[in-house]
């Protein structure tokens, strides 16, 4: 069973002030909690479209959102194909829009997704296996120029040049430890967050 508890759930609820007939977008879909209020709200014919890039989540939103069958459409895809979306469902306007971007626990709290430095796990960090690159990809061919401008851009990091070099020189990196292992011998602890966000922003479709 489904447990992931959505956050603001009552709030978005509240601004998006669902009605009977409406028509509705998740563009994060997750494992489908805000769908579910929304979907409640606008009984009995509203529709919600769904949209999330990771199969993961899609396959735990079909679950929670099976009592709306017939009302929803949930597909693999990223929120900036709504418009796409929207013409495949021969839709002129939507009702409201919810977009509950960055990663979620659900990521995190899985090792093998490779989202947490406080477990071990793979150096993956996407949200969708169509993604094009994982972070061992970048990690482990990307030039120290690229590392060093990539952590610095989205990471904002002032050690980037130390941590790129750090990594090139301790290639090959396969797994977060590994990694967080480099980072520590490199740079501050306190970098990690923001270090972990640009590879999240890269890997992201």
């Amino acid at each position: 069973m489904n447990t992931h508890k959505p956050v603001l759930y009552k709030e978005i609820i509240h601004a998006l002030q669902p009605k009977r007939g409406a028509l509705y977008i998740d563009g994060t879909l997750g494992a489908g909690g805000h769908a579910r209020g929304i979907l409640e709200a606008c009984s009995p014919d509203g529709q919600l479209l769904g949209l999330d890039v990771d199969p993961q989540a899609l396959t735990l939103s079909r679950e929670t959102l099976a009592p709306y069958e017939g009302r929803t459409h949930l597909v693999q895809a990223s929120y900036i194909t709504i418009t796409k979306q929207l013409a495949s469902l021969q839709w002129d306007f939507v009702d409201g829009i919810v977009l509950d971007l960055g990663a979620s626990s659900m990521q995190f709290d899985n090792a093998e997704r490779g989202f947490s430095f406080m477990q071990t796990g793979p150096l993956d960090m996407r949200f969708g296996s169509n993604a094009f690159q994982s972070a061992e990809d970048i990690v482990n061919t990307y030039d120290e120029s690229d590392l060093s401008d990539l952590i610095f851009r989205y990471g904002e990091d002032r050690d980037s040049r130390k941590i790129a070099k750090a990594i090139v020189m301790n290639r090959p990196l396969r797994t977060t430890r590994e990694l967080v292992a480099v980072i520590e011998k490199a740079s501050c602890r306190r970098a990690f967050t923001e270090w972990k966000r640009s590879l999240c922003r890269t890997c992201s479709p």
